[in-house]
């Protein structure tokens, strides 16, 4: 059976190639729109349904695999960053304190639907002026949820609980668990 990931980030898609040798990616066109109330969860497996969902009706023989992360801090969820300021802001938030990383995951296959939530919690170190200045000159936190990748420099991430490639956007230990339990991985 084709494998389709539903999703057009790189890192989703070096993770899954440590899963299956084969898949092909498709980004998804669903609405990333949620309302308002949701817990960080829902937020995340509601999306990763839609994406799933928008990309199998366009592949309705493969198996398509949709996921969405999060990063969740004091109650509010913090997505990509705007621009440079947006993503410095954030970073300041986050400095020295603790916040939650959610991936929500769907995989439709076979007339079946399987889903999940992975919640990493992430401790950042204290993050000076100068590291954040030059972190976000790079341009790397503008294209990630929470304004940072954990893959991105060790001085960002004091320690974590749970699940690294979760943090990075797709629990792997928990995709593979699921591809074998689906016979997609032997």
């Amino acid at each position: 059976m084709k494998i389709i990931l539903a999703s057009a980030s790189p890192r989703r898609k070096e993770i899954l190639s440590r899963i299956v040798a084969e898949f092909e990616t498709v980004p998804s066109l669903a609405d990333e729109r949620v309302g308002e109330g949701l817990s960080p969860a829902k937020i995340v497996k509601t999306l990763a349904r839609r994406k799933a969902e928008e990309v199998r009706a366009r592949f309705p023989d493969a198996a398509v695999l949709g996921a969405d992360t999060i990063v969740y801090f004091e109650g509010k969820v913090l997505g990509k960053p705007k621009d440079e300021e947006d993503a410095a802001e954030t970073l300041h938030r986050l400095s020295g304190r603790t916040h939650s990383v959610y991936t929500g995951y769907c995989l439709l296959a076979a007339g079946d639907s399987y889903s999940g939530c992975v919640r990493t919690d992430v401790r950042f170190n204290k993050l000076s002026e100068s590291f954040i200045a030059q972190y976000v000159a790079s341009g790397s936190p503008l294209d990630k949820a929470g304004s940072y990748g954990i893959q991105d420099d060790k001085r960002l991430v004091k320690n974590f609980e749970g699940s690294y490639t979760n943090i990075v956007g797709l629990p792997e230990e928990e995709i593979r668990d699921l591809f074998k339990r689906v016979g997609l991985l032997e």
